[in-house]
C-alpha cells in the first residue's frame, strides 16, 4: 500500500506543477495590467508604465515570476492583488469556504436523490418507473445550469418570493444553488447507478443472497450497492472535481462570494497574482479529489494496489 501511494502522491505532485507551469505562462498572454492599472490617470508614458510592472514584479523574466510563486505556494504567500493591494491568500481564504460549502450541498443534493432512483430504475428495468425515472434523467441533462438558476430566481424569488435572489447571508441562501448545482449532477448520476446497479444484479452472488432469503432491502443496499460502489465512487470523485472548476456560473447568477465570482472579477482587471492563485488552488483540490479516489479505489479493492 505505501508503494501505490508514493506512486499516486509523485502523479499528483508532477500535475500540479505542470497545471500552475502552464497556467502562468497562459495568464501573462492575456495583456499588460500595466495599461488596465493607468487607464484614467491621463497621458501615460512608457517610463511610467515601466514603473508600474517594476512596482508589480513584472519586469522580472517569466521564470523569476514563477518561482517566485512557487516558493510562495509553500508558505500560502500569494502576494497582493494588483487592484486593491490586499493579500490574496486573505481573499481566497473568504471565497474558497463559500464555494466548498456549495460544492458540499450539490454534491449530497444529488447523492441523496440519485442513488436511491438509480436503483428504483434498475429494479423496474423496463417498466413504468424505469422509463419515467429515465426520461426525466434526460430532460436533468438538457438544462444548462445558468438557465435552470435563472428560471429559479424568477419562479422562487421574483414571483413567489420564497427564498432571497443572492448573497450567502443563511440557511436559505443555499437552497437555489445546490438544487441547480444538484439536478444537473443527479441526472448523470441516477443512469450510472442505474447502468452498475443492473451489471451488479445480475451477478451469482446476489442470487445466491436472495436465495438464502435475505430482504430485498439487505440484498439492494448492502451487498448490491457495496459492490458497485468502486464505479460510483470513481464518478462521484471526478465529479467533485469538476464541480469546482464549473461552479462559476451558478455563483455569478446568485452572487455567491466564491472562488468563480473572485476569478472572474480578477480576469476583468487583469489580476495576475488573484487569477493565477485561485486557478492553482482549484487545481491542487482537484488533484487532490482524484489522489483521494485512488486511495479509495485500493482501500475497496486490493488488487489495484498492484497496477
Amino acid at each position: 500500500m505505501a508503494g501505490f501511494l508514493i506512486k499516486r502522491l509523485l502523479q499528483a505532485i508532477f500535475v500540479v506543477v505542470a497545471v500552475t507551469l502552464i497556467v502562468s505562462f497562459a495568464i501573462r498572454l492575456t495583456g499588460d495590467p500595466a495599461l488596465m492599472l493607468s487607464q484614467g490617470a491621463g497621458s501615460i508614458t512608457e517610463e511610467d508604465l515601466a514603473r508600474i510592472r517594476e512596482s508589480l514584479g513584472l519586469n522580472q523574466p517569466f521564470l523569476v515570476q514563477y518561482t517566485d510563486f512557487m516558493l510562495g505556494l509553500f508558505s500560502l504567500d500569494f502576494g497582493r492583488s494588483f487592484l486593491g493591494g490586499t493579500q490574496v491568500s486573505t481573499l481566497i481564504g473568504n471565497a474558497l469556504p463559500a464555494t466548498l460549502m456549495l460544492a458540499f450541498a450539490s454534491m449530497f443534493v444529488s447523492i441523496v436523490i440519485s442513488i436511491p432512483l438509480g436503483i428504483k430504475a434498475a429494479i423496474s428495468r423496463g417498466k413504468w418507473p424505469d422509463q419515467v425515472i429515465r426520461i426525466l434523467s434526460l430532460v436533468g441533462l438538457s438544462f444548462p445550469n445558468f438557465w435552470l438558476a435563472i428560471m429559479l430566481v424568477l419562479l422562487l424569488s421574483i414571483t413567489f418570493r420564497l427564498l432571497p435572489p443572492s448573497g450567502m447571508t443563511g440557511i436559505e441562501n443555499f437552497i437555489m444553488p445546490a438544487i441547480t448545482m444538484g439536478v444537473i449532477l443527479t441526472a448523470t448520476n441516477v443512469r450510472l447507478v442505474r447502468t452498475s446497479m443492473l451489471e451488479t444484479l445480475q451477478s451469482q452472488y446476489i442470487m445466491v443472497a436472495r436465495a438464502k432469503g435475505l430482504s430485498e432491502n439487505v440484498v439492494l443496499y448492502k451487498h448490491a450497492l457495496r459492490n458497485c460502489a468502486i464505479p460510483l465512487v470513481t464518478y462521484f470523485g471526478l465529479q467533485f472535481g469538476n464541480l469546482l472548476g464549473g461552479i462559476v456560473v451558478v455563483e455569478l447568477v446568485f452572487n455567491w462570494p466564491g472562488m468563480g465570482t473572485l476569478a472572474f472579477d480578477a480576469v476583468g482587471g487583469r489580476d495576475y497574482p488573484v487569477l493565477q492563485a485561485v486557478i492553482t488552488v482549484l487545481s491542487i483540490m482537484i488533484v487532490g479529489v482524484n489522489l483521494l479516489v485512488d486511495i479509495a479505489y485500493g482501500l475497496i479493492d486490493p488488487r489495484i494496489r498492484t497496477e
